[in-house]
Order: C-alpha cells, then structure tokens, then sequence
C-alpha cells in the first residue's frame, strides 16, 4: 500500500513540476498543470486497472467544467484586469474559472476515490493552477473558489471510495482422473 502511494504521490508531483519549470510565468504554468491534472489522474486509474474510476472520473470532470463553462456564458462578470468592460468583448467571462475547474475537478476526485493520499498531492497542484488564474488577473479568487465548489459537489454525488478487487481466484474441476482445486493470486 505505501509503495502505491509513493509512486502516485511521484507521478502527480513529476507531471505537475514539469511543465511549471518549463514555463516562463505562472500563468502558463498554472494552465499546463490543470491539463496535466485530469491526465494524471486517469493514469491512475488505470494503472489500478479501476475501470469504475475511469469512468467516474469523466463524468466528474465533465460535468464540473461543463457547468463552469456554462455559467461564464451566462453570468456576466467582468475579469479583473478589463475595468471598465465594454460591451461585446470576451472580458465578462470571469465567473467562474473554467481552467480552475478542471484542476478541482480531478483532485477532488482523486481524494473521494483513493483517499487523501492521493488527493492532497493533487489538490497542491489544483490550489496552483486557481492561484495562476488569479494572479494572472483572469479571475477573481471567488470564481476559482466556486470552481472548486462545482467539483466537491460533483465528486460527492459521483465518485464512490475504491475498493480493490479480490486477488485471489479458486477453481474446481472434475475429470475421470480425478478432482483438480486451483489457488491462484494475483499480485
């Protein structure tokens, strides 16, 4: 088990650093890391072979960042940098963060599904790439904050806790020679 958690709370780090040393500001930096994360986050399950997750995981994400993208079409927030906001331009779309909600949308599930283990790492990387948005002057810190509101929300109703499968399997077969029983493990 702690070699599990070793090896995911690596894997999340390594993605997430990445593409930070790679970029030149924050923002950037901030953007790669709420890509990297739902990336991560589905080669995690993966690598437990959690076709369940898998699965939770895309509605999860697909409906926290579906709802922020709907909202920044239908609130009308200007974004921090653009004041005034004149009418017609891209600069009311400030509410809520969609960048953001793809970060919140995999971390969150990472904790309901693996535990905080998993999610704490993640949730490091989802806290950066809000605070890139904000810093950036994209977003206001509420819009990241409902972003990750959408997420916990979802990924209560969605994600269930993981629960490994039995690795051991038996079998019992009869043949004129005799009754064979097999035990086998799976590592």
């Amino acid at each position: 088990m702690s070699r599990n958690i070793v090896l995911a709370c690596a894997f999340v780090g390594l993605a997430c650093t990445a593409p930070a040393q790679a970029s030149s500001n924050i923002e950037s930096a901030g953007t790669d890391v709420a890509i990297a994360l739902p990336v991560v986050a589905g080669g995690i399950t993966l690598w437990k072979d959690d076709w369940t997750g898998s699965a939770q995981l895309f509605v999860d994400t697909g409906l926290t960042v579906g709802t922020a993208y709907v909202l920044k079409h239908l609130v009308r927030e200007c974004r921090p940098f653009a004041h005034p906001c004149s009418h017609g331009s891209t600069n009311w779309d400030s509410f809520p963060s969609d960048t953001a909600a793809l970060a919140f949308a995999p971390a969150q599930f990472l904790w309901d599904r693996y535990g905080w283990e998993y999610g704490l790492p993640a949730y490091a990387a989802a806290s950066f790439a809000g605070y890139s948005r904000v810093d950036a002057k994209k977003h206001h810190w509420w819009d990241v904050a409902a972003s990750a509101a959408f997420s916990f929300g979802y990924s209560k109703l969605i994600t269930t806790e993981y629960h490994p499968t039995k690795s051991l399997y038996t079998d019992l077969e009869a043949s004129p020679d005799g009754v064979y029983a097999t035990v086998n493990y799976r590592w």
